[in-house]
């Protein structure tokens, strides 16, 4: 529901920033919270869902005075997961397999198990993206 490039507004009306991300997972309906920019490039800070008090076409607005968002820390880019199924065959080597199937996993196609700042392009795009619409 909620779009980058809308408005982010503090408990007076005044605005703070724009939405820049919106954190969570869409296919089980789940709202962690907002990444914002406070300014063209800066780092964007993240906005927990529990501040949101009202979302309207274009805005939202938080229960945070502006002193209060500019002390919000940095958003942090959530860590990639990956899960592989293996097609289970059975049999004796079937244990061995999927052993084998895991390691080659982790080092060809390695993941994420960290959170991690946004780097300039990224931050770049996201600029772009918002006055895109």
């Amino acid at each position: 529901m909620i779009r980058p490039g809308w408005k982010v507004l503090a408990t007076d009306g005044g605005a703070v920033g724009e939405v820049d991300e919106v954190a969570g997972d869409d296919n089980e309906d789940i709202f962690d919270g907002l990444a914002i920019a406070t300014s063209a490039l800066g780092k964007p800070r993240y906005v927990p869902a529990e501040v949101v008090v009202e979302i309207t076409e274009g805005a939202v607005r938080l229960s945070l005075t502006e002193a209060q968002v500019a002390e919000l820390g940095e958003y942090l880019e959530p860590a990639s997961s990956e899960t592989i199924v293996p097609n289970s065959k059975g049999g004796l080597g079937e244990s061995l397999g999927a052993e084998l199937r895991e390691v080659e996993g982790k080092l060809l196609a390695p993941t994420q198990r960290h959170e991690h700042p946004m780097n300039m392009w990224r931050r770049i795009a996201f600029y772009f993206k918002r006055r895109s619409g």
